[in-house]
């Protein structure tokens, strides 16, 4: 017997977004709705969870909306064409995930970036759910669980959260990431 998690978890492994679905909905009114909104309860409860959401006052949800693709670059059209011009596959080396984590910190200076997960995404845009903590509720401050937190601040600037780490190539161990840890600049010859 299988719990409820389970099958949320199997849902959301394949979204259903075919003409008039409930995400179908949700993604037309995110368009037209702000770029971070702050939301009262996860869409992925099992997912929220498994980041460390728990449903308890200094918590917050926040979904965050960015855009796809790569950086925009305006085409030069002065003079000769350069042959290093340099418009398209102009990427960042940060993923958008952190780019809506850092956002949503900016947002919220008193608050602190837990972790997030995607929650969708249309023609334009990527959607991302957020999960703040309060670094001063009194809350946080009792619970042993996630105190720690009070005293690690900038964690979405610093690649701290799990967008994060992925991105600066610590979820690989041992043989050939010897240069990952602490950071690729602290092991720069």
């Amino acid at each position: 017997m299988k719990g409820m998690y389970h099958y949320l978890r199997l849902a959301w492994k394949k979204v259903d977004v075919t003409y008039d679905s409930p995400q179908w909905h949700r993604l037309i009114e995110w368009r037209r709705g702000d770029a971070i909104v702050r939301v009262d309860k996860p869409l992925r409860p099992d997912r929220a969870r498994a980041l460390g959401y728990k449903a308890k006052q200094g918590f917050i949800l926040v979904r965050a909306r960015v855009r796809k693709g790569g950086r925009r670059k305006e085409r030069p059209n002065k003079g000769r064409k350069p042959s290093k011009m340099g418009v398209k596959k102009i990427t960042p080396k940060k993923s958008i995930q952190r780019i809506a984590e850092e956002r949503v910190a900016r947002k919220y200076p008193n608050m602190e970036v837990l972790n997030s997960y995607w929650v969708g995404k249309d023609g334009k845009y990527h959607y991302y759910e957020v999960i703040l903590v309060d670094r001063s509720h009194p809350a946080i401050l009792n619970d042993s669980q996630i105190n720690w937190i009070v005293h690690d601040r900038g964690r979405a600037f610093r690649g701290k959260t799990s967008a994060g780490k992925k991105g600066r190539g610590l979820r690989n161990k041992g043989k050939g990431a010897e240069k990952a840890r602490p950071s690729v600049r602290a092991n720069k010859s």
